[in-house]
C-alpha cells in the first residue's frame, strides 16, 4: 500500500506539470493533492526522517492559490498593458490548443499567431497593433504559465524527496 501510494503522489505530481502547460488540466492542485496524500498517509519521510508536516502542505496550499490567481490575473495584465483586448487572449488560448497538435513550438507559435489574429480580424486593429497586443497576450500566457510549472516542478522535487 505504501508503494502504491507513493507512485500515485508522484503520477500526481508530474500530471501536475503537464497540467502547468496543457489548459483545462488544473496542474500545481494536482501536485498538491499528491502532497496531501504523502500526508494523510504518513509514511513518507524527507532525508532527516520528518513526515510531511501541517505547515509544509498548508504554506504550498496557500502558494498554489496564489500561482492560480494569478494565472488568471498576469496574462489580463500583460495584454491590457500593451493595448490589447479580451479577444487577444482568447486567441492566444485557441492558437494554444491548435498548436497541441506539436509542441512545444505549435504551442508557442499557435498562442501568438492566435491572438494576433484575434485583434487583427474580430477587435478591427491595425498590423503593428495586433502585433504589440499578441506579444503581451503571448508573455502574459508565458508569464502565467511559467509561474504553473515552477510551482508543480517544486511541489514534485517535494513528493519525491517525501515518497522515497
Amino acid at each position: 500500500m505504501e508503494t502504491f501510494i507513493a507512485i500515485a503522489a508522484i503520477v500526481l505530481g508530474i500530471v501536475g506539470i503537464i497540467g502547468s502547460i496543457v489548459p483545462g488540466l488544473p496542474g500545481p492542485p494536482l501536485g498538491w493533492v499528491g502532497m496531501l496524500l504523502l500526508y494523510i498517509w504518513g509514511g513518507g519521510t524527507n532525508g532527516a526522517g520528518e513526515p510531511v508536516s501541517l505547515t509544509v502542505l498548508l504554506v504550498w496550499l496557500g502558494i498554489v492559490i496564489v500561482v492560480s490567481v494569478l494565472d488568471y490575473i498576469v496574462p489580463a495584465w500583460f495584454t491590457k498593458i500593451t493595448g490589447g483586448s479580451k479577444y487577444g487572449s482568447w486567441g492566444a488560448i485557441a492558437g494554444l490548443f491548435i498548436g497541441l497538435v506539436w509542441p512545444p513550438i505549435g504551442m508557442i507559435a499557435g498562442s501568438l499567431l492566435g491572438a494576433f489574429i484575434a485583434e487583427l480580424l474580430i477587435a478591427d486593429k491595425n498590423a503593428k497593433d495586433s502585433l504589440k497586443s499578441a506579444f503581451g497576450a503571448f508573455l502574459g500566457f508565458i508569464s502565467g504559465t511559467g509561474l504553473k510549472l515552477i510551482t508543480s516542478g517544486v511541489m514534485l522535487f517535494y513528493i519525491i524527496i517525501y515518497a522515497f
